[in-house]
Formats: C-alpha cells, structure tokens, sequence
C-alpha cells in the first residue's frame, strides 16, 4: 500500500466567525430562550438576527433555527398534525433520524425506491404506495442534487398530503428558479460539522406556512409550558423539546450564511472538472444534473456499470486505498434495512407501530431494489466537501483513478480476486 495521500480538511470558520462568537461570550447571555412566552420564547438577539437573514436568503416567509436539522425533521413532522398509526412515505436513502423523525409521533414510515440518476425518492413508486393512512412524504434532496419536487406535487395534488423536504446536503441548490426546500410545505437544512456551512451542530427549518411556522417554534421551546398563556387552541403533538439553537451557534451562523454561494460554486467547479477527467472512462457514470437543476455537491457520487466493466467495486475500492487516496466511500446507506425494522423485538410497551395499528407495512431485503443494488454493488461516492482540494489536488485524484480504473480494466477478474 502506497502512503496514504493527503488532502487539507475543509473548513469555512475564519476570523469573522471568530469575532462575533467572541462578541457573544464577552455578553455573557450564552442563551436568550426561556420557556415562556413572550419574553424569550423566539430566543436571543442573534437567534433573531441569523432567522431574519435566513429567510431574506431563502426567500420565504417563515425561517427558524434549531439545534439540528435532527430537530427540525422531527418537529416538522409534528407540526403537521400527524397521529398515530398514519403513513408518511419516505425515501431508503437518507441519514436515519429522516425516518425515525416519523417514528417520534408513532407514525408509520413507508420506504419508497428511489430512482438510479439523481438518487432521490422515485414518484412513480411514491404514487403506488399512496394509502389512505397516507399523512405527507419526506423527500431528500440527497448528495447535493433536488428531487422531483413537480412530480410529487402533482401525485398529492388535491390529497390532503403535505411534503418535507428534507434539503439538508442541498443548502444552495436551485429546483427552477428557486432555491430547494423552499417549494415544499416544509424545508430544511443541516448546519453539521461536515456540510457546506456550519455552526458545529444546528438546523434551519423553512415554511411558507404560519400555523406550521408557529407550532414548530413551539415544539422547539417546550410548547407545553407556554401554550395556555399564548392562547393556542389546537394542542395535539404539542409535548415539546429543548430544540434551542445557543447565540453563539447563531452568530456563526450569520457569518457563514455570507459564505454560502461561494462555497457551493466552488464545489460545483470542482465536481465539473472531476466530471470532465474522468466521465470517458469505460463502464463509469459519472454525476448527472437535470437542466431545471443545479447541484450543490455534498458529495461527488459515482456509479459502476456493471454490464461494461470486468471488476467488481469492492476490487475498484481496495485498489483505490492501495493507492493512498482517501475520501471514497462504497456504498450509501439502506435505511429501511436497519435492525430497528427489521428486527423482531420491541420498543417499550408499545412494540411495532406497525403492530400496534394493525399496518400492512413491512420492510425486508428486496423491498427497494435500486437503492439496494447501488449501495451493495454499484455505488461510490467521494466526500467532495470534506476537503479543501485545489486543482493539483483534483489532479491527483483524476491521474490515480484513471490509473486504477484501465490497469483493472485489462487484468481478467478472477485473477485480481
């Protein structure tokens, strides 16, 4: 194995965030929330600031910040009046709290397949599983690229259905000529360590919708303490959470919303030069962007075509490693696969949702065949936004892949396994 080859870790805190957040502390008002209402009910000056900048940004109405866009997925699907037992179908491919959010209000998540270019929930699958349990869909804009939001709108057209999308990789992604996750009933973003921007750990739930805009604030701040003196009549799925975003998280955050377009322009000059390099390799499909699209890419994933190549993607990943690059990862991820479905054991006194409401639901190998065969066989993504690459860097990576990819290529399968 070749000494592993180095990339400088991305990173966008410079001295501006490093300023303001030292502003923050020398106030000493760490926290401007209370769970109480009016006073400190929306949070502290910074919280109200970096929400005022969100949703000039984002262009919407509503825009609220919270801990983790873990938090904003699991109180966007209270505040839409979900009850126990309803279905809300979702995709297989997405972090996991995407689907447990649904399981928080003892919903039912049903996994829709997902289609094999874009990566995200497929609306042809959607349609077919649409029930009268069903209660909203939580699309994922995942890896960078927005999903089929038109489609999807036209299937629940008319249906008491509403959608999330979940754009938390696709924080500056247009879907026509508006931003992803702003075209939904409710969207979102993460603001992780590990995205385009960061408060370290944070979230930023988006809506157009003021019932659905208040009942989020309040699932945020502890709504059942302040729900009586602020006069709300509607009161189902409001047990709330310590979902509150700190001021110094939020004063990050104003400096890194700044930074936003940059940063995903650069990216996408990244992943277009790796695009150009590699995409005549033989048997490779590299990254594709619907024309009504633009892509953030969180990631710069990749797809073997097996019918065309002589080597299998473990043997492609092991040469990789054997070569020192770093920041290839096999697979994604199956969610609807993990113990917590497909297991036989229960939680509490309730066990299975899908017991309990006497639900058709089950999940099992085979049940997402395009998210399954992508993430067993087919699928590599490299971690683009984890590293700060410059042209030498991107270099690098296209020269050795190139490399690997044709020795590979001539060696006769069975001899390199």
């Amino acid at each position: 194995m070749k000494k592993k080859i180095k990339f400088k870790n991305f990173s966008t805190i410079g001295k501006e965030e490093i300023t303001l957040a030292n502003k923050v502390m020398k106030s000493g008002i760490l926290s401007g929330f209370v769970a109480g209402y009016p006073d400190g009910f929306n949070g502290g000056k910074y919280n109200q600031i970096f929400e005022k900048k969100l949703k000039s940004f984002y262009k919407c109405r509503y825009a609220i910040v919270l801990n983790s866009w873990t938090s904003g997925l699991i109180a966007s699907v209270g505040a839409l009046d979900i009850n126990p037992g309803d279905e809300i179908i979702v995709t297989p491919w997405t972090m996991s709290a995407t689907a447990t959010a649904i399981l928080h209000w003892n919903a039912i998540p049903v996994f829709a397949d997902i289609e094999p270019k874009t990566f995200s929930i497929d609306p042809k699958k959607v349609k077919k599983l649409i029930s009268k349990r069903t209660k909203a869909i939580i699309t994922v804009d995942i890896f960078g690229h927005p999903s089929k939001l038109n489609e999807l709108k036209k299937i629940v057209k008319n249906k008491n259905i509403k959608i999330i999308t979940d754009a938390a990789q696709s924080p500056y992604s247009f879907y026509g000529k508006r931003l992803a996750g702003t075209q939904s009933d409710i969207g979102g973003f993460s603001l992780n360590c590990h995205k385009h921007i960061q408060t370290g750990e944070g979230g930023i739930v988006v809506t157009n919708n003021k019932l659905f805009a208040d009942r989020i604030k309040l699932l945020r701040n502890h709504s059942e303490a302040v729900i009586e003196r602020k006069n709300v009549k509607k009161i189902n799925n409001l047990v709330g959470y310590n979902f509150r975003l700190g001021e110094i998280e939020s004063a990050i955050g104003i400096e890194q919303l700044k930074k936003l377009k940059k940063i995903v322009r650069q990216k996408q000059s990244q992943a277009f030069y790796l695009s150009k390099k590699l995409k005549n390799l033989e048997g490779l499909i590299v990254p594709k962007v619907d024309k009504k699209c633009t892509h953030s890419f969180y990631t710069f994933p990749l797809v073997l075509d097996t019918n065309k190549i002589n080597f299998t993607r473990n043997q492609l990943a092991k040469a990789i490693r054997n070569e020192g690059l770093q920041g290839f990862v096999e697979g994604y991820t199956n969610i609807h696969l993990l113990p917590m479905y497909t297991k036989k054991i229960s939680y509490g006194s309730r066990g299975f949702p899908w017991k309990t409401f006497k639900s058709k639901i089950r999940y099992y190998k085979g049940l997402c065949p395009v998210a399954e065969k992508l993430h067993n066989e087919t699928f590599l993504n490299f971690e683009i936004c984890k590293f700060d690459l410059k042209k030498k860097d991107l270099d690098i990576i296209c020269k050795k892949f190139i490399k690997i990819w044709k020795h590979l290529s001539k060696l006769n399968t069975k001899k390199f396994a």
